[in-house]
């Protein structure tokens, strides 16, 4: 059977005004984790459409700080206290540009990126590790002791391998699969709690 696009989640993210369904995931993914406060400050990595961009702004509240980064543009608009940048988290100035802007270090780094894909399963698995990865690297830059880091994921070779990884860097590593996900996507979110900074 074909996937029906305008499900539940579709229908409900355009009745409520939400930039897209991937709202719900992130939605989904604080109520069950509470990864984050009033007051704390998050990197939104691959923000646009700014689904995401608009629930992070919600939860921390004027007092906190998001400052979200992708190489496609954002439409909609935003209050002051979320910055948005057009730019790749490949650029060796995305780390300084991120902590300037966010002004230290984050309490989570979240992201929801998603290779462009080719529909070779094992070839979009890579590149989705490829995104992780990148994503994880910035942490050791980025993220505050305690923090936490959620990158989506497509399952590959490398998953176990890079779930290891994060569980090296990280108290705690969750693998879930949010309920709005998409009946027919295999992706899943890696959520890891509890940032250990690395010595020396």
């Amino acid at each position: 059977m074909a996937y029906n696009r305008k499900d539940h989640y579709y229908k409900k993210a355009k009745a409520e005004g939400k930039a897209s369904r991937a709202s719900y995931k992130i939605i989904q993914l604080q109520e069950r984790f509470q990864f984050l406060r009033k007051g704390d400050k998050v990197i939104d990595l691959g923000c646009a459409p700014g689904g995401w961009l608009q629930e992070l702004a919600q939860i921390v509240g004027p007092q906190g700080k998001v400052v979200g980064i992708d190489i496609l543009p954002v439409e909609i608009s935003f209050p002051k206290y979320v910055e948005i940048f057009l730019a790749s988290i490949e650029d060796e100035a995305t780390p300084a540009l991120l902590e300037e802007h966010l002004g230290g270090k984050a309490k989570a780094i979240v992201s929801d990126m998603a290779p462009n894909t080719t529909g070779v399963a094992f070839a979009d698995a890579y590149k989705s590790y490829e995104l992780c990865l990148m994503g994880f690297e910035l942490c050791a830059e980025l993220l505050q002791e305690g923090g936490t880091y959620i990158c989506k994921m497509f399952p590959g070779a490398e998953s176990q391998g890079f779930r290891k990884t994060l569980q090296a860097a990280f108290q705690k590593v969750s693998t879930v699969t949010p309920p709005a996900t998409r009946k027919t996507s295999s992706e899943f979110y890696l959520v890891c709690q509890g940032f250990k900074e690395s010595e020396g």
